[in-house]
């Protein structure tokens, strides 16, 4: 009886850190599936991160999601080479990397928003009203750090007419198509996965 109890007790956090895994690799494997949009001054990448992150903060929660995303980044800036252009600390320097930031924004918002609407199933309005919020979080943060490493820290001036175009116009419907996708497969797999919340 004891041992049942221990077993159960423990297999909650084994399935946690399983599942974790799982999704931080997922991002990692995302920033591989890509295609690049050669805009000056910096070239744009258009992943599939964005669909991992999103299906990590509905399925696993925004708390559980954050982290994911954080030992994404951790392993990213500590050199090995598992964002779209590469890895290591120079990596905070590219203005794109705001977008990665945007991620963990994106996951704990899209898992957080979703929580006051998972009591109502796993409807997809609900789905992708979060995905939504996710995806407006990343962008400001994205955006923002873009503008500001760009004209205060490497002094390559853009202005935010650039930024509006690069960073937003070219990619915007495509990670909004992410969204829907990602509300659709959180719909299909979230009744399988509740044993995570």
């Amino acid at each position: 009886m004891i041992k049942k109890q221990r077993e159960a007790a423990v297999k909650p956090g084994i399935y946690e850190i399983a599942v974790s895994g799982l999704f931080t690799a997922l991002i990692a494997v995302g920033a591989f599936i890509k295609i690049s949009i050669p805009v000056q001054p910096f070239p744009m990448n258009f992943t599939l991160q964005f669909f991992f992150v999103l299906l990590a903060g509905l399925l696993l929660g925004g708390k559980q999601a954050f982290f994911c995303v954080l030992t994404y980044l951790a392993v990213g800036l500590a050199g090995v080479p598992v964002f779209a252009a590469g890895g290591g600390p120079a990596y905070l320097l590219r203005p794109t990397f705001g977008f990665l930031l945007g991620f963990a924004a994106a996951a704990w918002v899209t898992g957080t928003v979703y929580a006051r609407f998972r009591v109502k199933g796993f409807k997809m309005r609900w789905l992708f009203t979060a995905s939504l919020c996710g995806f407006a979080v990343m962008y400001l943060c994205g955006m923002f750090y873009f503008y500001f490493l760009s004209n205060y820290v490497i002094h390559m001036p853009v202005s935010a007419g650039v930024v509006f175009i690069n960073c937003f116009l070219l990619t915007a419907a495509g990670d909004l198509f992410l969204c829907f996708l990602a509300s659709m497969a959180a719909k299909r797999l979230g009744p399988a996965m509740s044993f995570m919340r």
